[in-house]
């Protein structure tokens, strides 16, 4: 055991972020799945702990491997990757699985597995523009230079992500936009984008309001609206079940498995899990949670400001800032301060490839990490080996 952890590098409160809500999660997990037990297990719970339990210990091991990787492999990867996400993207709207009327997952027939390609088009995504950020720092302020071959992909996966997912769309583009920031590329051209795309929501709203049933999921998206800006229970259903839940949770919560609201809302396990989070552990809970994802995103940050190289550094924000955006969206939902979208809690909910890709993602951040640490080992090695001469000499 000590020499396992003897090979675990990287910032050392990253992995302890991790393993807390990694620890959470089978637990939330656990207490939440008992309707979809009955309804497919005849109330058996074992499976699907076991399988959440896997998918958990799996993603670990994918985050093990991803922090022993430097980050200079990660940058020769990114053009194979955005090259490889945008045709999986392409080919999941034409032919991906659809649940709740969004094509979001691709079937792989030989081995029988489904996975959602969003997830790896934002680490393909992320891993590109921080690549051709650093790459283009001599011209970074040019247009054609550098600007167009960072926001081309970039509205390229988004436009392709948007139809199933605007959310996961959004989210991704601002990530990008803040990495295009921190980059230095011109202001005015990242002034100019957000400009043209908050034109271009406003007039695909006004559009979908118009004419909801013209474009695939528009009706979806006009009802979220309707329904947060109504309030009423009986038009959101699922938020006025998360609020019974948080309000029933109290300070210190109901107990681990005592979760009423698990038997009302439609997906506690995954959408709705930090509701029932609140109403087993309560209110402190609540706010340890969203300290762990701070944490997490100020230690990405303090590793990107120390790293000398800018790739590592873009890539360390790039990968942390949007699982930490995504966690702050999931819990905003819970408590109706944003319409329901249907992001999974990072590292907390049920999911296969959305712990995994997550997982990556902060394996990312923490190979970064791990390659300061052997920068400073390499710093510190000469000035003792100095002393131990010194006193060698004396002696």
């Amino acid at each position: 055991m000590k020499n396992f952890l003897k090979k675990i590098n990287g910032d050392k409160t990253i992995w302890a972020v991790v393993v807390l809500l990694s620890i959470l999660s089978i637990l939330a997990v656990y207490s939440s799945i008992s309707t979809l037990a009955y309804k497919y297990k005849a109330g058996d719970t074992a499976p699907y702990l076991l399988k959440h339990t896997g998918i958990i210990l799996f993603g670990l091991m994918l985050m093990f491997f991803a922090h022993k990787v430097r980050s200079g492999y990660y940058s020769r990867f990114a053009i194979i990757a955005i090259a490889v996400a945008i045709p999986l993207l392409f080919l999941t709207l034409l032919s991906g699985s659809s649940i709740n009327e969004a094509s979001r997952w691709l079937k792989i027939p030989v081995i029988d597995l489904t996975f959602q390609t969003s997830d790896f088009a934002k680490i393909a995504l992320i891993l590109y523009v921080a690549r051709t950020l650093a790459v283009k720092q001599e011209d970074i302020k040019d247009f054609k230079g550098a600007f167009l071959p960072v926001i081309l992909p970039v509205v390229a996966v988004c436009v392709l992500i948007m139809p199933a997912n605007f959310s996961t769309a959004a989210m991704l583009f601002t990530t990008c936009l803040v990495l295009m920031f921190i980059g230095r590329i011109n202001f005015k051209y990242i002034l100019s984008i957000v400009g043209v795309g908050a034109l271009a929501v406003c007039l695909l709203g006004i559009f979908i309001w118009n004419f909801p049933n013209a474009i695939h999921r528009g009706a979806t998206w006009k009802a979220r609206i309707e329904n947060f800006a109504d309030g009423k229970s009986e038009t959101n259903y699922q938020v006025e079940q998360a609020k019974i839940a948080i309000a029933t949770g109290g300070i210190m919560g109901k107990g681990p498995g005592k979760s009423t609201q698990r038997n009302f809302l439609p997906h506690p396990y995954s959408d709705f899990i930090y509701a029932i989070i609140i109403e087993e552990y309560g209110l402190w809970m609540a706010i340890l949670v969203i300290f762990l994802y701070l944490i997490l995103l100020y230690r990405a940050v303090r590793i990107a400001t120390k790293c000398q190289k800018i790739f590592p550094s873009l890539l360390a924000i790039g990968c942390s800032f949007i699982l930490v955006f995504q966690a702050m969206i999931n819990m905003m939902v819970a408590v109706n301060l944003v319409p329901v979208t249907g992001q999974p809690l990072p590292l907390v909910s049920m999911g296969g490839t959305s712990i995994w890709f997550a997982s990556i993602a902060i394996g990312m951040v923490l190979s970064a990490s791990r390659e300061l640490e052997k920068e400073k080992k390499k710093e510190d090695t000469p000035a003792l080996k100095g002393v131990m001469q010194n006193v060698s000499s004396e002696m």
